[in-house]
């Protein structure tokens, strides 16, 4: 093959030299009779009777005219694909998954329970549960964060249930609305292992604080969780914010991590600012959050490139985290809180602030 290869190239060496040879005695032939004409006086200098031979001088000068008008077209619409190309890597930020998995299922297991919760329980008179939802021991009934059973009858599972619960329909599609918006795009870059453990953690820490500073109320919601995340998401800004940008990838994601920065500070700030009006749990989202950023440090740690920085971010996460939620355990199960015992009967201590109030949810079933 090598030989036919040689005697190949050796042809078409010839073939192109003639070629050239012969545009140039073209060129030169065509040059001669410009001038020629010029010496006679058969040129015309008026620009707009100079057709022929500045035509054929300009014609000579641009070597895109000698091109075919195929081969141009084809050059451009090449550079512009190279150039879309550019722009599309540019803008490309490459994530862990494709979809909020957890999220998205979460969200589901949200609606079908208040769906189910107010087919057999009712719906609540707006001045008693004004975000359109069941009566108040339903919630409590279903799972709702309440003090004295957390504290004195053992049910510790309900610092867990409450982020499946919502008080009505309003407070149903803020939460998902949020959860499913930045929530789920939060689980695209961390994973759902990453986004399930901040999750549940902030869900524990929202009712433990609020188990704490609010015991006479009875909370639901997944509120707590989500600002678990955005918690989670200021970990992972701290913990990534002295990464190297030297890759190009590595400067898109320190790009996109400035702007959600932004985003959460005014997502919390909204939050909490609304925290305190009535029926909304203030603690339980502030529990979330701080709980979202300790474990947040820990988990997001794990990514940072350099070991001493890792291991630093690491043990300072871990150490936070375990410490704050040993001290919030054992101030909680020490007596220090005390909440009501009115509590252990929800519709009787309800039907003490309304008078129209039904308790249609009793855990028999009876009316």
């Amino acid at each position: 093959h090598s030989m036919f290869g040689r005697k190949r190239n050796k042809d078409e060496s010839r073939n192109s030299y003639s070629r050239n040879r012969e545009e140039k005695v073209e060129w030169s032939q065509r040059l001669k009779q410009l001038s020629r004409k010029e010496s006679e006086g058969k040129m015309n200098v008026n620009n707009n009777d100079d057709t022929d031979g500045t035509n054929d001088y300009q014609e000579m000068k641009d070597p895109l005219h000698s091109q075919p008008s195929s081969f141009r077209k084809q050059s451009t619409s090449g550079t512009q694909i190279d150039n879309l190309a550019d722009e599309e890597e540019l803008e490309t930020y490459i994530v862990a998954q494709s979809y909020g998995y957890c999220a998205i299922l979460f969200s589901i297991a949200q609606t079908l329970i208040l769906i189910i919760m107010m087919i057999q329980c009712g719906v609540a008179p707006i001045n008693i549960n004004p975000m359109v939802g069941p009566y108040p021991d339903a919630l409590s009934e279903w799972g709702g964060k309440n003090a004295v059973n957390i504290l004195d009858d053992g049910d510790w599972w309900r610092l867990v249930t409450p982020i499946l619960l919502h008080a009505g329909v309003i407070h149903l599609i803020c939460n998902i609305a949020v959860q499913l918006e930045s929530g789920a795009f939060f689980e695209r870059e961390w994973g759902s292992l990453n986004w399930t453990i901040i999750y549940l953690t902030s869900a524990v820490g929202s009712s433990i604080l609020s188990v704490i500073a609010m015991p006479n109320s009875i909370s639901v919601g997944s509120s707590g969780a989500v600002m678990g995340l955005f918690g989670g998401k200021l970990a992972e800004v701290i913990c990534r914010a002295c990464e190297s940008k030297k890759t190009h990838q590595a400067r898109i994601a320190h790009d996109v991590r400035k702007e959600q920065l932004g985003g959460t500070l005014c997502a919390v700030t909204l939050v909490m600012a609304f925290s305190f009006i009535p029926y909304v749990d203030w603690a339980a989202h502030l529990g979330g959050l701080v709980s979202g950023l300790f474990v947040g440090l820990a988990v997001f740690s794990c990514s940072i490139k350099t070991m001493l920085w890792r291991m630093f971010w690491f043990l300072l996460g871990m150490a936070i985290t375990i410490a704050s939620f040993t001290y919030a355990l054992v101030y909680m199960y020490s007596g220090a809180v005390d909440p009501a015992e009115e509590l252990r009967d929800v519709c009787g201590y309800y039907q003490q602030f309304f008078e129209d109030y039904e308790c249609r949810c009793m855990r028999d079933g009876g009316e």
